[in-house]
């Protein structure tokens, strides 16, 4: 059994047991958990990096596609989303729905570790993740990476839980999100690995909205616009990678 500390050290095959134990409630827990507004999330977060009707968008730390596959929405035929992850669980569940769903000829799924991403430099127009890089055992080495294969001129998007600052509302989302979710989610996941336990624990250890604007920027990116949602639920950062 990994304790949660373990997980909290986010060695990479750690959180590789934990995801491929949930993989397959994985999108049912997300949309439970989050009461469905992980979609309008995606959704808000696609429109603000801005990303062309042609361009060649990266989404890291994948999960099962859903990000790949709002971006993709937004794409015309010369327009291409790869997603990557680390899981191989993951990955296949993503192959799979991508095939249901008829998106497989818009975008191409692939294990990769975001840490060392198979892609020459300034690769895509857009480098996203949505509630991947918490997860990623070295943070700066990871938006590190985000950026390289992005092109001048191109954006770094983060979507990512994040604190709500209110502090009646923070009160009332604390209780649920440290007692009742991890409850929720260890009932219907049955991970060994308490997986919705970890999930808070990886949040509030996390830097919070300005520390990953900070982050962001140490590794090279300008004018990174902060954008919350749902009272502060979740935020959603974009950076430029400068052109020079």
């Amino acid at each position: 059994m990994i304790t949660q500390t373990e997980l909290l050290t986010k060695k990479g095959v750690h959180i590789q047991q934990m995801f491929g134990s949930i993989a397959r409630v994985y999108d049912l827990l997300n949309t439970i958990l989050s009461f469905n507004f992980d979609k309008s999330w995606r959704k808000f977060a696609v429109k603000v990096s801005n990303a062309t009707a042609d361009a060649r968008v990266l989404d890291v730390c994948t999960g099962t596609g859903d990000l790949a596959i709002a971006y993709s929405k937004v794409l015309n035929g010369s327009g291409r989303v790869i997603g990557s992850d680390f899981c191989h669980e993951m990955v296949r569940l993503a192959d799979r729905k991508l095939k249901k769903k008829d998106h497989a000829g818009r975008i191409k799924v692939i294990e990769a570790d975001t840490l060392h991403l198979p892609f020459q430099d300034n690769s895509f127009q857009v480098s996203a993740v949505a509630f991947g890089i918490r997860n990623v055992s070295d943070l700066r080495a990871g938006i590190t990476e985000m950026v390289r294969i992005t092109a001048p001129g191109g954006r770094v998007m983060i979507l990512e839980f994040s604190q709500p600052t209110n502090p009646v509302f923070k009160a009332i989302y604390y209780y649920y999100f440290k007692k009742i979710l991890p409850f929720i989610g260890k009932l219907i996941s049955r991970s060994k690995y308490n997986a919705y336990s970890y999930l808070p624990s990886s949040v509030l250890n996390f830097p919070d909205r300005y520390g990953l604007r900070a982050q962001m920027e140490s590794c090279g990116l300008k004018d990174v616009t902060i954008y919350s949602r749902t009272l502060g639920i979740v935020t959603i950062h974009v950076g430029q990678k400068p052109c020079n």
